[in-house]
């Protein structure tokens, strides 16, 4: 059965793309997501400010040692190890390095702290061979004098900086909190970004009572938080330009088929391939297959965006009708 759809003018033979994680910074395990189906791989993202701080230390190392002795003059700091090492030099090896090994598109994630920072690292993504660059806009507006307005023409700004510098299509991984997502999501596709990863899960801390202190840590995603970004996609599709990437709450094959029902041109998964393995991308995609087949699929474009608010025939269940029935109904 076809399952071949399209992503940021990419394209892929199926919808499902194995996002961001740790575990992609190797080259044995990019190769299993790929021998298991995976359709295109996220590399881990590149943080400006680790490569920052790591120059910033190597550098003041450098500075104290120079001049010791004459043969301290051809001395460098051993590199520690990281998935990065020192500077983006070892990241850019590692698209290299992936794009050789693989046969399906590699994309570059960034993950910068200045315009130039954006810019500077997206060029170089490029000029190592990655096929997109997924810009992972993290940022919590902090600042009490930041309006909503301030937040958006941020995204903006990196965007069509971004833009400006590369040719290779863009995607921009979103937070789900912002005041118009519609709205931004039409100017993010002006500005340049070809394709929009909803969503990006910001830092959720708690507190530990004994201590306290606060307590950090990544928390795999699981299906119950499906609902935010299956809502949103099921409100863009359709209605932009962009590709849409479903992101977050992706563990069953049936999760799977509820994301392109909305209108997401690809399903993104991370949680559940760290909980089972790059196999379980083969046991989504054959219940992807056995899904369209028992209800005459010949392909995944002719279903996707069946449930999405554009082709729906009653368009009030996205909205404020729907949550006075639930009310009423008691189910909130």
């Amino acid at each position: 059965m076809p399952l071949a759809t399209k992503y940021l003018g990419l394209s892929l033979k199926n919808p499902l793309v194995a996002s961001a994680s740790p575990a992609n910074a190797q080259i044995d395990h990019l190769r299993r997501l790929e021998d298991a189906g995976a359709a295109a791989v996220v590399l881990p993202s590149l943080f400006q400010e680790q490569l920052e701080a790591e120059d910033a230390i190597d550098a003041l190392i450098l500075n104290k040692t120079a001049y010791i002795s004459p043969e301290a003059m051809s001395y460098f700091p051993e590199v520690r190890d990281g998935p990065y090492g020192v500077g983006p030099d070892v990241y850019l090896d590692l698209i290299r390095r992936a794009k050789e090994a693989l046969s399906i598109p590699v994309i570059a994630s960034l993950n910068g702290s200045s315009e130039s920072g954006w810019v500077t690292y997206a060029q170089s993504m490029q000029q190592a061979g990655a096929s997109a660059v997924e810009l992972n806009i993290y940022f919590v507006p902090i600042d009490m004098a930041l309006t909503s307005q301030d937040v958006e023409d941020r995204y903006a700004s990196i965007v069509r900086a971004t833009r400006r510098a590369v040719s290779i299509p863009l995607s921009v991984k979103l937070s789900p909190y912002v005041s118009a997502l519609p709205n931004l999501a039409q100017r993010l596709h002006a500005e340049g970004a070809d394709g929009l990863v909803l969503f990006n899960r910001l830092l959720q801390p708690d507190f530990d009572l004994m201590t306290l202190q606060m307590v950090e840590g990544v928390h795999l995603s699981t299906p119950d938080e499906i609902s935010l970004p299956l809502s949103w996609i099921a409100l863009l599709a359709g209605r932009t330009g962009a590709s849409l990437a479903a992101s977050t709450g992706v563990e069953t094959d049936d999760d799977v088929v509820k994301y392109l029902l909305a209108g997401a041109d690809v399903v993104m998964t991370t949680s559940a391939l760290l909980r089972h393995g790059p196999r379980h991308l083969r046991k989504l995609l054959g219940g992807l297959k056995v899904w369209m087949e028992l209800r005459n699929f010949t392909s995944v474009s002719e279903m996707r965006g069946l449930m999405s608010w554009a082709r729906s025939r009653h368009k009030e269940l996205y909205g404020r009708p729907s949550y006075i029935k639930m009310l009423e109904t008691g189910v909130v």
